[in-house]
């Protein structure tokens, strides 16, 4: 008879935490799209087919904007006419990257291309390159669309990982371009909140710098604000009004306030799922925990929205996107 063998671990398990190390950066590239991403001297880029028989192209580029594949050790290459045929379409994404290579000064005839991987290659195959200089590099997952008469392979995505030789501080994150020119640019520090104005038309974007942040966010109409009447996002009505549990891009995209009234509509959204059922932290949330006089989204509220002259609350409702 065996004794089964008992493995113990001497940490804490936290399932669902970010197992990546703090040097090391994990990208999508979406079949039939690209990626951009700078990279660092003594960086190294690694380029994973995580379902096999997908092609690959890498693309680095000179600080001076021109192809230049021997910044990641590359031999051999090839004119990089898969990453010129996805930035030819004209798809909003695509004419955002291109628009994006254009500000860095980049010259995409001058593009060449390591091309990764062969139809018979087998999942999760990889390739490493060590970066020797900085460069702006380009991956692509080029491929055609599945027809029904057609192609009968569809092109899958790519995963791109880098390990930094130095990573970045926060304020040094490479953030998404903006959606347009900025009339407001700013950061959120860190257990704070800020209250601004938006006037009709414009738009909201709002970006988890360092990822795994909560963000509580709250709309009011100030056109009754300015008639001493508060009428802000609420969840229930929302919910209640769209028949889900949070809006997204699409036909049931608005958020609506007590008197059903739309105050903001959700035109892009990366993240995918959010919580509109619980108030933002309070202070007893943290009291009931032993945490007394504990920074919380609440009270921060309270502050930021007491230049309008807005009733204090113990704990507001909220929708928390990230």
């Amino acid at each position: 008879m065996e004794l089964t063998k008992v493995t113990t671990t001497s940490g804490i398990l936290e399932p669902g935490l970010w197992q990546l190390d703090p040097s090391r950066e994990r990208y999508r590239v979406p079949a039939c799209g690209v990626i951009v991403v700078e990279l660092y001297p003594d960086d190294v880029l690694v380029v994973q087919d995580p379902e096999g028989g997908q092609h690959a192209e890498v693309v680095p580029f000179s600080p001076e904007g021109k192809g230049d594949p021997g910044i990641l050790g590359i031999n051999k290459s090839q004119p990089a006419d898969g990453l010129r045929q996805i930035l030819s379409g004209d798809s909003e994404s695509a004419g955002r990257v291109r628009s994006g290579l254009e500000r860095k000064g980049i010259d995409l005839a001058s593009a060449k291309a390591a091309v990764l991987f062969a139809p018979d290659s087998l999942a999760r195959e990889e390739l490493r390159f060590q970066v020797t200089s900085r460069t702006t590099c380009a991956v692509a997952a080029p491929g055609t669309m599945m027809t029904v008469e057609g192609e009968t392979l569809p092109p899958t995505d790519l995963q791109v990982f880098i390990h930094r030789a130095s990573p970045p501080e926060e304020r040094e994150t490479d953030l998404p371009d903006p959606l347009a020119e900025p009339r407001l640019d700013f950061r959120i520090d860190r257990c704070t909140a800020q209250a601004y104005e938006v006037k009709a038309g414009e738009f909201i974007q709002v970006i988890d710098v360092m990822g795994r942040e909560c963000s509580d966010f709250q709309v009011f109409d100030h056109r009754k604000l300015d008639q001493g009447i508060e009428r802000c996002l609420d969840v229930t009505t929302t919910r209640t009004l769209i028949g889900a549990g949070y809006p997204g891009p699409g036909l049931f995209s608005k958020y609506y306030d007590v008197d059903m009234q739309p105050l903001v509509e959700v035109i892009r959204d990366t993240v995918g799922r959010h919580d509109t059922f619980g108030l933002a932290c309070t202070a007893k949330s943290y009291e009931d925990r032993g945490y007394f006089g504990h920074i919380n989204c609440s009270d921060n509220f309270n502050s930021a929205l007491a230049q309008y002259e807005i009733e204090p609350r113990k704990g507001w409702a909220a929708a928390n996107f990230f």
